[in-house]
């Protein structure tokens, strides 16, 4: 961290835990009949509840989204970028909460939490949850903090498709809906990479069907290589070309299957790190969470027909060199949007970043999405 808070962070948070007693209905079919809630919240919520903002986290993030947790914590939360006074997300105007999915590993209930019926980790017991599950969690945590309707709900990747949810199943709950570098369900080929990081978990010979707690292991090879691809994806050929092109690691051939490359090098360092702060069976879920992901499903598969229920004006924001989420599927938003003649923005920006383009300090970016969040401004009662 530095050795002054700057003046645009929200400086020092502490996570909030959130209790529920009544059971939530899984799209599953199974009923979970306790659960937490993780979640931070970022500045102020004004007389009349009118200025809260939800914050939906993609895959491999959590509800640390912005600040830090202590004077020796280096790395601020995953959307320092965006989040803070002055910034595009305005903590001076606005009430921002961001909380950690169901399923996940950082405070929510999830595989790792203790089952309460067995006093062992849930597992591979923990039910499959979605995003529509997601969703119905978020609006009970919204009820217990007397938030009836969001100002925006905003998300990227992951979290952008959260949003599209939220738009067609709370629809008088939002008045915005900011959707960035998602799409409306995912491509075969993104469900492809999804399966293959799982396999390489779950043919981890330490993973133990998912039991991996009760044996004191953690399937560290399985989850790194799984990050790895899933890396190789969040970035475009062009930024890995620009940051590493060929560079040799040491100036020459080694002739070996050890680290030669710069580029071998950084997976590697981004694999291993990510086996110390994530949960492999939690990866699987979210993973599961992303290929089950189809609003238009309830809808005779029409996306037209699933955001006709919608009543938020959207803002819609993709990124050229996004391989992942391409473009042309947020452009299938806006047309269904349109459809509707709902109000929607819509920019795309040129860079070479790839998808992980959301979470940077692009200026083109930041303008956009901070001109819109302004006129967000001038609705706040202070």
């Amino acid at each position: 961290m530095p050795d002054i808070i700057p003046d645009d962070s929200v400086g020092l948070v502490t996570p909030q835990t959130m209790h529920f007693d009544a059971p939530l209905a899984l799209a599953c079919g199974y009923n979970l009949e306790s659960y937490d809630l993780a979640y931070e919240t970022y500045g102020e919520l004004n007389a009349d509840n009118s200025n809260a903002i939800l914050i939906c986290h993609a895959l491999s993030s959590d509800h640390h989204a912005a600040g830090y947790h202590s004077m020796e914590d280096r790395k601020p939360g995953w959307w320092e970028t965006c989040i803070g006074p002055g910034k595009v997300i305005d903590t001076n105007h606005f009430f921002v909460i961001c909380p950690n999915n169901l399923g996940g590993c950082k405070g929510s209930t999830g595989p790792a939490t203790l089952d309460p019926e067995t006093q062992k980790p849930y597992g591979p017991d923990f039910p499959i949850v979605t995003v529509k599950d997601w969703v119905n969690s978020q609006a009970l945590l919204a009820d217990q903090l007397g938030i009836k309707q969001w100002l925006a709900v905003i998300g990227g990747s992951l979290g952008g498709m959260q949003v599209l949810q939220w738009s067609i199943d709370y629809a008088a709950r939002l008045k915005y809906a900011i959707v960035i570098a998602a799409a409306p369900k995912l491509s075969a080929q993104n469900i492809g990479f999804n399966e293959v990081a799982r396999q390489a978990i779950m043919t981890d010979p330490d993973f133990h069907e998912g039991r991996y707690y009760d044996h004191d292991a953690i399937p560290r090879r399985g989850l790194m290589l799984a990050r790895m691809l899933g890396h190789i994806t969040y970035l475009s050929d062009d930024a890995m070309r620009e940051k590493f092109g060929r560079e040799l690691r040491e100036g020459k051939i080694n002739f070996g299957f050890d680290v030669e490359f710069q580029v071998e090098s950084y997976l590697r360092y981004q694999g291993k790190a990510f086996v110390d702060r994530f949960d492999a069976n939690t990866y699987l879920l979210m993973t599961k969470a992303l290929d089950y992901f189809d609003p238009a499903l309830d809808y005779d598969d029409d996306l037209t027909k699933a955001l006709s229920h919608a009543r938020a004006d959207f803002l819609v924001v993709s990124f050229t060199s996004d391989w992942r989420f391409a473009p042309e599927r947020s452009r299938e938003i806006v047309k269904a949007l349109h459809d509707n003649d709902h109000n929607v923005s819509y920019a795309e920006i040129e860079v070479p970043h790839g998808h992980d383009a959301f979470l940077m300090p692009i200026n083109d970016y930041l303008n956009v999405f901070g001109a819109y969040m302004q006129a967000l401004v001038a609705q706040v009662s202070e």
